[in-house]
């Protein structure tokens, strides 16, 4: 349900992008505007959430779920990390959803990307 959350809330930044780039440049259904576009909608992806991973190790939906990305000893990502975080999982789940695949089968039920770079997801406990 984390990523249902996730998804209503990059689509209401999409939409505000979108309409910030068709009203400056026009049309962008076709041609080198479209791949633009299509181009500063996974780099606001983007810095949508690495700055999330680096700063609290959440963004807005995983906070509602109580869930975190944390490293491998339980500490925040750093920008490096989270910025080769974002580029593996948006590469591996591009490639016929390699990373999905790779987490139905894992008995750590980790995406590949987390894997592969010492990455997991947590459940945050309320503290009191």
């Amino acid at each position: 349900m984390a990523c249902v959350y996730e998804l209503l809330i990059l689509i209401a930044i999409w939409m505000l992008f979108t309409w910030l780039y068709v009203s400056i440049f026009g049309d962008a259904t076709h041609g080198a505007k479209r791949l633009w576009l299509q181009l500063l909608l996974w780099c606001i992806t983007g810095v949508y959430f690495v700055v999330c991973w680096v700063k609290t190790g959440q963004t807005l939906a995983m906070q509602a779920w109580k869930m975190k990305v944390v490293g491998e000893h339980g500490e925040l990502l750093t920008l490096h990390q989270a910025a080769v975080r974002y580029v593996l999982a948006s590469v591996l789940m591009v490639a016929f959803g390699v990373d999905f695949l790779y987490m139905l089968v894992n008995k750590q039920r980790l995406f590949l990307h987390d894997q592969l770079l010492g990455s997991r997801y947590v459940f945050v406990t309320p503290t009191a």
